[in-house]
């Protein structure tokens, strides 16, 4: 009971300083020189790093990832820029799912996952941009891992003191088990979605990007939901939208953000990339690069000594029925 004690007393130290890391929290020329991520947290950093590896594998193993070199290149790009420009300690990994959900999610330890839906619906660079970088945040901030440990000691307290002291081990085990669920670990709190709003567009911000590119796509989501009630709301549980929502952000950029002179919204890559992808998602299936539909021809039915016009198309040879 001594280390659980010791975690409860954790918890009340982190919330007597909590006031003195306010001012940089809110100053974004202190990015990365600040602990956004304090809090009662069971998990280290490599624990968390390595959780994540294996919940992101099990990701790649369910859903069907994008794999064109050009919009991995891409995502990869922008995402590395913003987490440069973040409190984040962890190196980070970007994919991209093919599907509709207008989502993105975080896995603990930097890997972050976007749907193919989400660029379609972003129009501009910094509405995408503002989408990974709320992912970010909940990476920078720990929000899985201390999710996870509130889980863990609301599990100790409510279990027989001789279950508390068998160990941590079994509830890894537990854990485990749960490794095709990645989900469970997106259960967010609405101070943490809050956070991550908060800590977003400060780092868009750090990177160049228009803040408001974060409210553009917030204000899409929550169109969306008033023209199709409880379509985004299931598909995007994990960041519910409202009003207060996109009212509270916009605020919070005029008040702790200064102005610049310039920021960037799109780009010709961004706009190359998502009409790429939406040319791959509407070619159809078996099509060549071109578009065009291709002909599949299975190994070994071509007769020996077949040839190729100059187009490099095959040319059939009719044998002489004088022979």
């Amino acid at each position: 009971m001594r280390f659980l004690a010791a975690a409860i007393l954790s918890a009340a130290l982190v919330t007597t300083t909590a006031h003195a890391g306010d001012k940089k929290k809110d100053d974004p020329s202190q990015i990365g020189n600040r602990d956004v991520g304090k809090g009662v947290n069971f998990y280290s950093l490599e624990r968390e790093m390595a959780l994540g590896k294996q919940l992101a594998e099990e990701v790649q193993r369910q859903a069907k990832m994008v794999d064109d070199p050009l919009i991995a290149e891409y995502v990869n790009r922008l995402g590395q820029n913003l987490a440069r420009n973040s409190d984040a300690k962890v190196p980070f990994t970007f994919r991209v799912i093919q599907g509709d959900a207008l989502n993105a999610f975080a896995l603990p330890g930097g890997y972050i996952f976007v749907y193919s839906g989400l660029i379609k619906v972003a129009d501009e660079e910094d509405e995408f941009a503002g989408a990974v970088a709320h992912e970010i945040a909940h990476v920078a901030a720990r929000h899985m891992t201390r999710q996870a440990t509130k889980a863990e000691l609301a599990d100790i307290l409510t279990r027989p003191l001789g279950a508390v002291l068998g160990g941590w081990a079994g509830y890894g085990a537990r854990q485990a088990a749960g490794l095709a669920i990645p989900m469970t670990f997106l259960s967010f709190s609405r101070h943490d979605e809050t956070e991550a709003d908060y800590l977003g567009v400060q780092y868009m911000y750090a990177a160049g990007y228009d803040p408001n590119g974060a409210v553009s796509i917030f204000e899409k989501m929550e169109s969306l939901e008033r023209k199709k009630p409880g379509a985004i709301a299931k598909v995007f549980s994990t960041h519910p939208m409202d009003a207060d929502r996109i009212n509270r952000t916009q605020q919070e950029i005029e008040r702790i953000l200064p102005s610049k002179p310039e920021y960037v919204v799109t780009s010709s890559d961004y706009r190359d990339m998502r009409e790429r992808l939406l040319d791959l998602e509407n070619r159809p299936k078996g099509a060549g690069e071109d578009g065009r539909p291709r002909l599949r021809v299975n190994p070994g039915s071509g007769k020996s000594g077949e040839q190729t016009d100059s187009e490099g198309r095959p040319t059939i040879h009719r044998r002489d029925l004088m022979e």
